[in-house]
């Protein structure tokens, strides 16, 4: 098989090429996504209880009828709602996403500043439900109908069933109050100086709980998918051939059932990547973590339109990002899907 060259004369391979158009193909079909994702966060603007110039100025209720009319032309609001969505859209694309009176500083400034403690928390709770639903959805699969299936299968069920806040609860009442030797609340411990080994510890005291009690979540949710799916390859005929090849059980188990079993799983990653920001500000509230889900529940208590809108644009872009991620993990491990 000829394989192409770039200008420098490097061999490249069919698939490189077919991979490459297949990630510019994805990268335009998020667009209709992104195009979406600004409308809606356009649209709760709009669809706020309010007068948005009031809004504006501050919700003081004293600015003159002069002022909200220089207001209201100075930032375009006099126009039609098209001329108005597509001046808000040129604003998102340079960088502004308004103004937060409450906090009275940028919209940006505030996510950026919250933005780190909870990618933080979804990272360490992903990686926690991905390594607790693999692990155990995989002993449950193997040992199905016997003890270790029954004990996997029961604390998943139990896990999945009870809200993400009571976990957390119970958490704190065992580690705070029974066992005092987590702290339950914060980011870090306000005496530990930034950059210092006794700050990351201190993040890392910190983030346990909280990651414990989404981990668990996502790793219940996990386990049943996985256990699932590999009961479904087991009864495939190739794996019936691979016994009858001489392979152990546990090569059997590792290297053709939860290998088949990881490309779907890496799919519904992506898609529960979505809902890890609802999952945050539940925990982030429980925790007192100053992070972006808390920020979204203190944006809606206090009715703060322009910083609510400005999360949605930053979580719906996240989830986008990592839809992206999903696709071409997905295609590296199994190229078949770039050359159909």
């Amino acid at each position: 098989m000829k394989h192409k060259t770039d200008e420098t004369g490097a061999r490249r391979s069919p698939v490189t090429a077919e991979l490459g158009r297949y990630l510019l193909s994805r990268i335009l079909q998020m667009a209709p996504t992104v195009f979406l994702i600004v409308l809606f966060a356009f649209v709760i603007l709009h669809l706020a209880p309010g007068d948005p110039v009031q809004t504006l100025a501050g919700e003081s209720g004293g600015a003159t009828p002069e002022l909200l009319a220089e207001i209201r032309v100075a930032y375009g609001l006099d126009k039609s709602l098209p001329v108005q969505f597509l001046h808000y859209a040129s604003n998102i694309a340079s960088g502004h996403l308004g103004f937060s009176f409450r906090a009275n500083m940028p919209v940006l400034d505030l996510i950026r500043a919250r933005l780190a403690p909870t990618l933080l928390l979804a990272v360490t709770s992903m990686m926690l439900g991905v390594l607790l639903g693999v692990l155990g959805g995989a002993v449950s699969a193997v040992c199905r109908g016997k003890i270790g299936d029954v004990v996997v299968s029961s604390i998943a069920l139990l896990l999945y069933a009870t809200p993400s806040f009571l976990i957390g609860i119970g958490l704190i009442v065992v580690f705070s109050l029974k066992f005092p030797i987590l702290p339950t609340s914060g980011y870090a411990d306000a005496a530990a100086d930034k950059g210092t080994i006794e700050h990351a510890i201190s993040v890392g005291q910190h983030l346990l709980l909280p990651t414990l009690t989404l981990g668990s979540l996502y790793g219940a949710i996990y386990a049943r998918f996985i256990r699932g799916t590999m009961l479904e390859v087991y009864s495939h005929p190739h794996i019936r051939g691979a016994r009858a090849r001489g392979l152990t059980s546990f090569e059997v188990a590792t290297r053709h059932v939860l290998r088949n079993a990881l490309l779907p799983f890496i799919t519904l990653v992506g898609l529960q990547a979505g809902s890890l920001l609802s999952g945050a500000i539940l925990v982030e509230t429980v925790f007192s973590r100053p992070g972006l889900g808390r920020l979204a529940y203190e944006a809606l208590q206090q009715r703060d339109h322009n910083l609510l809108a400005g999360i949605v644009l930053c979580s719906g872009g996240l989830v986008v990002v990592m839809n992206l991620v999903v696709d071409v993990v997905y295609a590296v491990l199994d190229p078949r899907v770039v050359l159909r």
